[in-house]
């Protein structure tokens, strides 16, 4: 049972071509009658059962799209053997049937079944630029962005009050973002226009300033220095239970050993395969494209180092790409390891 739009991202990254879906639906249903044309037909709600071929992610509509061949349907509605697309939504339940469940996929849905973490509003604002976004499980999802040039400091009175209205701009899109979620808010900025920002939050919007978390430094502002945050840490204590802030840490251990040149640390898919093999392979990192895209048989390979890596005691985690540190991943190719020990 899906409740939130992070659910269905996980879904998304677990129901795979080929899988059986089970789900209620609406099916049209022509009657006809004996010497006469077909009536026209009615919708009918109806469970399903589907076998995927396509399984697209619709954000805007908060929903999945999951495309298939009907395999079991009632006998009065019929339709085995035809195309269908099941909506899965919110609060409605589905049944997913695999020939088999690997290890990560039950742990992704035994962790998303108990995370209680709240989502995380975060702003990030100095004098020249704000973003607001909300920080979900895959990714930052931007609500609202915009950019500013203040008089100088030499027109001391005019650089004041363009500033007041770029706080108030600021605060507007704070406010209708933090209403549809009323999450924990997060300010960040280079400097002291941070601070100036929260102190007027706290003097116009008593209900905003109750659900400020935190107020952190970092050296961007915009959704860079939202990005920054995640990659620094910034943000770790706010969202340790939030599941971008796991795959970014794993994503920047993989690039730092890389970039001191550490042996313990590997990418691309034939050298992490060597890796496994040796049994070497502490954590894997695998972007979500590279199972969500690839070919059957490069799809196939994957899950086999996948399963190696589990069956050799190592984890593994699916990065999702919708943010940054899934993109950093793959530049690398899409697969990286870290190691218990360096192979030659």
């Amino acid at each position: 049972m899906p409740e939130s739009l992070d659910d269905l991202w996980h879904l998304y990254n677990i129901i795979y071509p080929g899988d059986q879906v089970y789900a209620r639906t609406t099916r049209e249903v022509k009657v006809e009658e004996l010497y006469a044309r077909p009536k026209a037909g009615r919708r009918v709600s109806v469970v399903l059962g589907v076998r995927v071929d396509k399984v697209l992610w619709d954000k805007s509509l908060n929903r999945l799209r999951v495309h298939g061949v009907i395999f079991e349907a009632p006998e009065d509605v019929g339709g085995r053997g035809t195309h269908h697309t099941l909506n899965v939504v919110t609060d409605h339940p589905l049944t997913i049937v695999k020939n088999q469940w690997l290890k990560h996929q039950v742990e992704r849905l035994e962790r998303a079944s108990h995370v209680e973490a709240p989502l995380v509003t975060v702003t990030s604002i100095d004098d020249e630029e704000y973003c607001v976004a909300i920080l979900r499980q895959y990714g930052v999802e931007v609500k609202a962005e915009k950019r500013t040039r203040l008089p100088g400091k030499l027109e001391a009175e005019k650089r004041d009050e363009a500033l007041k209205n770029f706080f108030k701009s600021a605060l507007q899109a704070l406010q209708q973002t933090w209403t549809s979620v009323r999450s924990p808010i997060v300010i960040l900025g280079p400097g002291f226009v941070k601070n100036d920002f929260a102190k007027y939050v706290r003097e116009k919007a008593a209900d905003l300033a109750d659900a400020v978390l935190d107020v952190k430094g970092v050296n961007s502002a915009g959704l860079a220095g939202i990005q920054e945050a995640l990659r620094s840490g910034v943000l770790a204590k706010t969202l340790k239970n939030i599941r971008i802030a796991e795959e970014t840490r794993l994503v920047e251990e993989v690039l730092a050993r890389l970039g001191r040149s550490a042996t313990d640390v590997t990418y691309g898919k034939n050298e992490v395969t060597r890796a496994t093999d040796y049994g070497a392979v502490e954590r894997l990192l695998v972007a979500d494209t590279m199972l969500r895209e690839a070919s059957d048989q490069d799809r196939t390979i994957i899950e086999g180092v996948m399963r190696n890596v589990e069956a050799k005691g190592g984890q593994v985690t699916v990065i999702s790409t919708e943010h940054e540190a899934g993109a950093k991943l793959q530049s690398l190719g899409g697969i990286a390891a870290l190691l218990r020990f360096p192979i030659g």
